[in-house]
């Protein structure tokens, strides 16, 4: 039987267009899928969405003077799109904010409900008195209660990963005006999250999550769970809590069942999905999920309990990726490094990113770093130098000597034996997203190739008339060998293996088609396909990156 996933990546926020960090990991999930779909025997369907509600929607929507729906809508699009310039291959993109969502999020409440997980207590929360609204985590910063680290949000610390109510936070000091919040009551809604604490320690321990992830469940464990407040006060965009006008549902309850509303969404186009196939409790399928860092509480404790509690099946992992630095630093916008996925776009091929990437991701939680200068020589040497070389070296004399007909004989079938027995390896990589491995083990085959065209010569061969056949049999080797290359780099340059699909003239590549040998075939002529980076072409796309910040402040 074929084996089905499903496999998500976290639904990027609704109130501004995609950066490079967001890159990270849409790209990381994308090589994943991109490689699962090129195995004969998986079925694999990849989907996300835009995150639609929350306080920064409703004043982002303010300062342009929009409904935050219009915002979510115009977002939207600007996301797909760049998504969709970057290769990411969605099977769907959807948003929190919809009809599909909203019955999901009402049925979580109603089924936890009646399971007595939901209670309702009187809080103190945090209110601005100049803007006269309660304040959402996310609008409250002061030092992190647990580590005293500075400007830290009022849910969650980014340097130690600490989770606390915004109450605890020191020296608090309101976003929107710069005062100091005072405590005002409120009824709120809670989840008794607590009551799984026994299912999540066995799901953790069933499931394939990463060692640091495990590490990190323990100490909360360790803390002991507390019930999870699901409610805000108005003003606020979100879904109403049921019998309720002035309560809504926090973002966070309702973000990740956007998973399961991208998928009810895509089931009305698709006849062939069953949702209870893939989301039901005894679903037999995979359910992927990929995320960064900064959201693996909500993902492997809140998620996996509010879909066990209202009778859905629970993820078979939770894979986190970093954060993303610029040069050694976060990205700023005052040295021009703060760079928005279009802006990157305007100046440079995306693929080049995908590659860059796919050389420092592992399956580890480690920040990545883009030091341009590295990316640049990385680029040149590995794409241009080594991998493109290959052809543009051989397709020029079998155009010119053989009328673009490649030789009938493999005249070094050990040597692509040895380029095809690596496939398992560097699948082996892939699957568990060791790229940065799977890539080395590329590159390594991509020298032996040039070594082989190096000794072989047919630049000089040629000259002589009776080493014409020895020249022909000499590049479609090489030829053989970039074909085996490109099957294993069209996970990561999935637009550069088309066109060079379209170049031998072959159908679309996928990995069982590295055992037979391409012979006796005509191909097209060769034209460029990657072009060396230039220092003017980073330099271009900081100075517009540095340009957009100014502007933006």
């Amino acid at each position: 039987m074929p084996q089905k996933m499903l496999v998500t990546y976290a639904l990027p926020y609704a109130n501004g267009s995609l950066h490079l960090g967001h890159l990270v990991g849409m790209i990381q999930t994308d090589i994943w899928v991109r490689f699962q779909k090129m195995q004969p025997e998986t079925q694999c369907l990849f989907i996300c969405g835009c995150d639609g509600h929350g306080t920064p929607i409703m004043i982002q929507a303010e300062k342009l003077n929009i409904s935050p729906e219009k915002l979510i809508d115009e977002v939207k699009e600007n996301q797909e799109r760049d998504l969709k310039d970057f290769w990411i291959d969605l099977d769907n993109y959807y948003t929190t904010h919809s009809k599909e969502n909203h019955t999901l999020v009402e049925t979580f409440y109603e089924r936890h409900l009646k399971k007595g997980n939901i209670s309702k207590h009187t809080i103190k929360q945090a209110y601005d008195p100049e803007k006269n609204m309660f304040l959402p985590d996310r609008y409250i910063k002061g030092e992190c209660p647990r580590c005293g680290a500075k400007d830290q949000y009022g849910d969650s610390c980014e340097v130690c990963g600490a989770t606390y109510a915004p109450t605890e936070l020191k020296n608090p000091y309101s976003t929107l005006s710069g005062a100091k919040p005072i405590e005002k009551e409120s009824e709120h809604y809670f989840f008794k999250l607590q009551n799984y604490t026994d299912l999540l320690k066995q799901w953790m321990h069933k499931q394939t999550l990463q060692s640091q992830v495990i590490h990190k469940l323990d100490e909360w464990f360790e803390m002991g769970l507390r019930e999870w407040d699901i409610s805000r006060d108005a003003p606020y965009f979100g879904f109403n809590i049921p019998g309720e006008s002035h309560k809504y549902f926090y973002v966070w309850f309702d973000a990740p069942m956007g998973y399961m509303a991208s998928f009810v969404n895509l089931q009305k186009r698709r006849s062939d999905l069953d949702f209870d196939a893939y989301w039901g409790k005894e679903s037999t399928f995979d359910l992927y999920q990929f995320i960064g860092k900064d959201i693996m509480y909500f993902h492997t404790l809140f998620w996996p309990a509010l879909l066990q509690g209202a009778n859905f099946r629970m993820p078979t992992a939770v894979f986190c990726h970093g954060f993303l630095t610029v040069d050694g630093q976060k990205m700023s916008k005052s040295r021009g490094t703060f760079i928005k996925a279009r802006t990157y776009l305007n100046h440079l091929n995306p693929e080049y990113l995908r590659y860059y990437l796919a050389t420092k991701l592992n399956e580890r939680i480690e920040d990545l770093d883009i030091s341009f200068e590295d990316f640049m020589q990385r680029v040149n040497a590995d794409l241009v130098g080594k991998y493109i070389n290959i052809a543009s070296r051989s397709a020029s004399f079998i155009h010119k000597y053989f009328d673009n007909q490649l030789s009938k004989a493999l005249l070094e079938p050990e040597l692509f034996k040895t380029f095809v027995d690596k496939s398992a390896s560097i699948s082996e990589k892939y699957k568990n997203r060791e790229f940065s491995v799977a890539i080395r083990e590329i590159m390594g085959l991509a020298d032996l190739a040039n070594q082989y065209v190096d000794a072989k010569k047919p630049w000089a061969s040629i000259k002589d008339p009776q080493n014409k056949e020895e020249v022909h049999a000499v590049c479609t080797m090489a030829l053989n060998l970039f074909r085996l290359l490109t099957i294993y780099l069209k996970p990561v340059l999935p637009d550069t293996a088309k066109k060079i699909e379209a170049f031998l003239n072959i159908p679309e590549l996928h990995f069982e088609d590295r055992h037979q040998p391409l012979l006796d075939h005509t191909i097209q002529i060769f034209t460029p396909l990657l072009k060396r980076l230039e220092k003017t072409d980073i330099d271009a796309l900081k100075k517009e990156a540095l340009q957009h910040a100014q502007n933006n402040g």
